[in-house]
Formats: structure tokens, C-alpha cells, sequence
């Protein structure tokens, strides 16, 4: 037994910890801190551990736990072509449906293949247009008219996802200079109708890697007849520089709508009609299917690389499972959520969950209820996919570079959690005779970001070396 376990759960901070806030400047009521040994789980430290608190990117836990037993390791999202008329010679008459099911990987070439294989069961003209169904999910489109988060809102970590996740709902772009000649943009795919105007675009001095420190939102208008969007950068740009970047720029509708077009005519067909969002009509039959990788794959992505849109996609995947008519998919998820926590026997109250990613002003979670959590999903069948998704200290995902060196590195699986005023840990650590403990660390504080890393990173040595 260790010595912590003989006297018992603390509710004053270790004096490492201690210090370690002192050092920083930051106040002791920042810190929620719960800590204790699997083997017993009475022990331990437990320091505000009641008060609700803004966890970051540490709210994935919550979603990655909850969507792993009720929906399964091995659930998938699924992508669908259908028709709904009959075909008359290789023309079909009607429109081709894309269905969206929450699928996670239906990038340009699974669209492509689907596509092909309607092309090889003989239709070459489809004369009733598009039709994108993002039904899945109530609002269709949520990412229409919400003010962004922040002054960032087209890069990946925004991205809000709805039921088909095109090309993950972002574009690349390849940005390039010489010297100070002008700005040079190329998107990839090149899809028709793109327009760069960079005028507006400086130069300056800075190192390549700080590209984005001068960057400015781009400004996107879809032109008169709806076929073209022209994207005016603004800013400045180093000298000397070529960066890719995936960014969400373009509506995603007209984005989808141009790649179908696009990558038919390739296939030598063509396409007639109009581009329409709806819902897929009961009687139509798939033509053709493309399955996304296991859930349990995907929050390994989700998980090591802190990917808010796929985060989300599963939280809003869980909601549509349980949605009542007309209630809206986000509002349906934390309903199960929170029921999930109470059929669990685990507390609920204080429980605040918005999209389920962590990327929240809103949400909130006790330092208790996370460890609690934890601790239950160390009992549970899904534990090695949870543990397989979980960053390792030093070695891969959002903890490549911390911890290096010390005692926890190679032995600490945690999320991280990062927003203006917090940072947080959470997950599983060993001691020093490789003995499993659940540590939960949130620092809430505008100062946390710039000074509160080390204050985390000294909770979790610590606990390598009970």
C-alpha cells in the first residue's frame, strides 16, 4: 500500500504542487486536482474536485467514453449514392442523391470511386441534377449563420461538421512566394470556379514557420450566376515562404456540387439539373456506399490529435441515435449524455456539455466527475481502445514533446485541453512501480495557457514517482 493510500484521500494540494503554482504565479484556486491509485480508489488527493470547471479538449474523454459503449468500437458512418427513377438506357431520367451518414472519411477519392462504380453499372447522362441530404443531423447545416468562435474561424480546429463530411469539409491550399514577388495560391483539388485575387496580400520579414502570424481571414463571395467564388486574401505574407494549409473557406454545398460535376465529366458522363439540399425521397435505392474506418480508429485520430470536427461528428452521431422529431441533434446528444452519466451511477449534477469537443464557452465538468469517469471506463470492455487512443507522454499525439526525459515519459496516457483561460490533463499515469492512477488536473485562469503547462506537467511526475 502506499503512502498516500494509508492516510487516506487529501483535500489540501501535495507541496510540489504547491510550489510548482508559486512558481508560476498562479493562484491555488485555479487548480481542480484529483488524483488516486486504481488499486484504491478511496486514496488519493482530491482538491476542488466538486467545483465545475472548463476543461478543454479534456471533454473528449466524455465523449469518446460515452459514444464507445453506445455505439460500439466498431460502428462506422456511412456515405450513399441513390436514384429514385428508373434507368432508360444510360440515362437516368431522375436526380442522383448523396446521403450523408456521418462518415468520417469520404475525402475526393472515396467520392470518386463511388462514382465510378455508379459509372459501371452503365449510367452516363444524369438529367435531374444533385441533391446533397445532410438530413442525419437537425439543424441540416450547422455551421450557417453562428458567430464564430473566434478570430480564426477557417482552420480545421472551427470546423463545424454536419452529416456529409466532404473532403472533411476543408480544401488545401498551397501558398507560395519568391523573394517579394506577388503571393501565388493553388487549391487541391483545383476544382472549377475557384478565383484568387492576393492584391490585398503583403510581404514581410518573418520566419516562414510564423506564416499565420500576419494572416487575416479571407474573404469569399459566391459571384452572380453561382458557378464561380472568388477568395481575396488579406494580410501579409514572408518572403522566401510556400506553406499548405487546409482551410474551410467555401461553402460546403457549392463545394459539393462542383466535385460530383467535376469528377463525373472525368468519368464521362455529364450532369444536368440543379444542385439542391434535401432529403432523400423513402423509395430510393443505393447505387453505391462507402464505409468510414471503425469508431475505435477514429477516436484514435480524434483523441491523439485533439480534432475537434471529428469530435464532434461523434457527438452529434450519438444524438441522432436517441433525437426525438423536430429536437435538435447537439441538444439530443448531451440529453443522452447526461442520462448515460445517471444509469452509470456516476453524478451528473454540474454536467454542462455544448458539442461535445471541449471548444466551448459553455461547457463544464467537476475534476470528480472526469476522474469518476475514468476510473469506470478502466472497468469497462472498451479500455485498450481507450487507452490506444489516449496521447502518451513524450512520445506521440498533443504530448510528443512534453514530459520527455522524466519519469513519465513513455508511462502517462492523457488528453490534453487547451482554450484562452485553460489547460488540463487527463487520463492515466503509473507510478514509480508501474502501478495505474487516474489524475485529472485543470487549471482555470486567463494566465493558465502562458504559465500553467508546468504546473500540470509537475502533478503528473509526481505521480511518477509515488
Amino acid at each position: 500500500m502506499s503512502a498516500c493510500a494509508q492516510l487516506g484521500p487529501r483535500a489540501e494540494l501535495p507541496p510540489e504542487l504547491s510550489s510548482a503554482l508559486q512558481r508560476v504565479k498562479l493562484p491555488e484556486q485555479a487548480l481542480g486536482l484529483v488524483a488516486f491509485p486504481l488499486a484504491d480508489r478511496g486514496a488519493g488527493w482530491r482538491v476542488q474536485a466538486e467545483t465545475p470547471m472548463q476543461p478543454g479538449s479534456a471533454m473528449k474523454l466524455v465523449t469518446a467514453i460515452v459514444a464507445l459503449d453506445r455505439l460500439g468500437a466498431n460502428s462506422r458512418g456511412r456515405s450513399d449514392l441513390l436514384v429514385d427513377t428508373a434507368l432508360q438506357g444510360d440515362v437516368l431520367p431522375g436526380a442522383l442523391y448523396l446521403r450523408g451518414g456521418a462518415d468520417t472519411d469520404l475525402d475526393w477519392g472515396a467520392l470518386w470511386l463511388m462514382l465510378r462504380q455508379l459509372r459501371e453499372q452503365g449510367v452516363r447522362e444524369i438529367r435531374g441534377g444533385l441533391v446533397v441530404d445532410r438530413t442525419l443531423f437537425r439543424p441540416a447545416r450547422p455551421d450557417l449563420n453562428v458567430p464564430p468562435f473566434d478570430e480564426a474561424p477557417e482552420f480545421p480546429y472551427n470546423l463545424i461538421p454536419d452529416a456529409l463530411m466532404l473532403g472533411g469539409g476543408l480544401l488545401n491550399y498551397e501558398l507560395a512566394r519568391e523573394g517579394s514577388g506577388p503571393l501565388q495560391v493553388r487549391a487541391s483539388p483545383a476544382w472549377p470556379g475557384l478565383r484568387f485575387d492576393t492584391r490585398a496580400m503583403g510581404v514581410n520579414d518573418k520566419a516562414c514557420k510564423d506564416w499565420g502570424d500576419d494572416w487575416l481571414t479571407p474573404r469569399v463571395s459566391l459571384q452572380a450566376d453561382g458557378a464561380e467564388q472568388l477568395i481575396q486574401l488579406q494580410g501579409s505574407f514572408p518572403r522566401d515562404c510556400r506553406q499548405n494549409q487546409a482551410l474551410n473557406l467555401l461553402d460546403r454545398q457549392w463545394l459539393a456540387v462542383q466535385a460530383v460535376s467535376q469528377i463525373w465529366r472525368e468519368l464521362g458522363g455529364t450532369l444536368a439539373g440543379p444542385g439542391l439540399e434535401a432529403a432523400t425521397p423513402a423509395g430510393a435505392r443505393v447505387v453505391a456506399s462507402h464505409l468510414g474506418r471503425p469508431l475505435a480508429e477514429v477516436m484514435r485520430g480524434g483523441m491523439k490529435r485533439s480534432d475537434n470536427a471529428l469530435t464532434r461528428l461523434v457527438f452529434l452521431k450519438l444524438g441522432s441515435t436517441v433525437a426525438a422529431p423536430e429536437e435538435e441533434t447537439q441538444a439530443a446528444a448531451a440529453r443522452l449524455v447526461q442520462a448515460w452519466f445517471s444509469e452509470k451511477g456516476l453524478d451528473a449534477q454540474g454536467l454542462l456539455l455544448d458539442n461535445g469537443s471541449g471548444l466551448s464557452r459553455t461547457e463544464r465538468i467537476k475534476p470528480a466527475q472526469l476522474a469518476a469517469l475514468l476510473a469506470l471506463a478502466w472497468d469497462s470492455a472498451q479500455a485498450p481502445e481507450l487507452l490506444d487512443s489516449l496521447p502518451i507522454a513524450g512520445v506521440d499525439g498533443t504530448l510528443s514533446r512534453r514530459l520527455k526525459g522524466g519519469p513519465a515519459e513513455g508511462r502517462a496516457r492523457l488528453k490534453t485541453g487547451t482554450l484562452r483561460n485553460v489547460v488540463a490533463l487527463a487520463g492515466y499515469v503509473q507510478d514509480s512501480r508501474k502501478q495505474p492512477w487516474v489524475l485529472v488536473a485543470i487549471l482555470n485562469d486567463e494566465q493558465a495557457p502562458a504559465k500553467g503547462r508546468p504546473v500540470l506537467d509537475a502533478a503528473v511526475e509526481w505521480i511518477s514517482r509515488q
